[in-house]
């Protein structure tokens, strides 16, 4: 279960008497995520999420996070709403954390992916990347392909333990994908995270995007690489090109891409593999056997990643 800090009765009441939202009815742990401690608050006036946001989250990107959110709903694309305090911040400290409270979206997030939830997936990822095109404020991508080196240094040799030869194998394609990668295509504000888990519907149809923490200003097909590969692939590691098509499709009815876009798709699929290959290399090697959330497989994207490898260009991905 994720939720890493404690709250005592007498701290929630008084920290949600600081908002209009009623009075507290219920407060109950919520299990799906790994950064931060999230809980669903229920009052006499509906139902809330409240977040403690935990070490890993850096305090000062805070106001990036909880402003897009803000500013994208305001332009009509489904996320949570930061709820303002009677002094008007959406930021506030409970339980020695920094804490905020948020709308409640209602839907729930796939377990099996079906090509409607591609397509709806596309034309809403298009319509945040139009929505997000004027928010004022700007956060570097930290996990971008900058950031990939000193995490692959980090583990040293260690992953050879894991799958052997991957030392090797990550260090080489690091090496291709540092002198190839592009830097001229379509940028603004991403999301870098949708995973079928940050996606809530209802039906067939989207009803929400969740957990921006970590958005920021990047290329916006990367985007679209990350969800290649979080939402193309079966359990069995097969690539489902109609499930990319879709995607693709969905995507480009809202915001075509470009040549260029298009072109590199290929590599930024590599690239979004070897993002998430490491990070779940890094926390694999360094989270301790009594820690509250089980560390992901980073094989299941080295899997994909050779995939990716051995791509010759878009068709691969249901792109004329």
């Amino acid at each position: 279960m994720a939720v890493y800090t404690d709250i005592s009765d007498e701290d929630l009441t008084a920290f949600v008497a600081r908002y209009d939202i009623g009075e507290v009815l219920s407060c109950k742990g919520i299990a799906e995520g790994v950064e931060n401690s999230n809980f669903l608050l229920s009052t006499d006036q509906g139902q809330f999420i409240l977040t403690l946001y935990e070490k890993r989250v850096d305090a000062d990107d805070l106001p990036f996070f909880l402003g897009l959110t803000e500013h994208l709903s305001a332009r009509g694309v489904p996320c949570p709403i930061p709820v303002h305090a009677r002094d008007g911040q959406v930021l506030h400290t409970l339980s020695n954390r920094p804490a905020a409270i948020v709308t409640f979206l209602i839907g729930m997030w796939p377990k099996r992916i079906h090509t409607y939830h591609c397509e709806e997936l596309g034309r809403a990822m298009a319509q945040m990347h139009g929505a997000g095109g004027d928010f004022a404020i700007r956060r570097a991508n930290a996990l971008g392909v900058s950031g990939w080196r000193p995490l692959l240094d980090s583990c040293g040799d260690a992953g050879d333990g894991v799958v052997a030869g991957m030392t090797a194998l990550l260090h080489a394609e690091l090496d291709h994908l540092e002198s190839a990668w592009p830097t001229d295509l379509p940028s603004g504000v991403i999301h870098a995270d949708l995973f079928p888990d940050n996606v809530f519907f209802r039906g067939e149809a989207l009803s929400g995007l969740i957990d921006f923490y970590f958005a920021c200003n990047d290329q916006l097909a990367f985007d679209l690489a990350i969800c290649l590969n979080a939402w193309c692939f079966e359990p069995d590691g097969a690539f489902n090109i109609t499930k990319a098509r879709k995607l693709l499709r969905g995507y480009r009815q809202v915001r075509e891409l470009s040549g260029a876009e298009m072109a590199a798709l290929p590599l930024l699929a590599r690239g979004a593999a070897l993002r998430f290959l490491l990070t779940r290399l890094y926390d694999w090697l360094n989270t301790s056997e009594n820690a509250l959330v089980t560390p992901k497989d980073p094989r299941e994207y080295l899997k994909k990643l050779r995939f990716h490898q051995a791509v010759r260009g878009p068709g691969a991905y249901g792109l004329d």
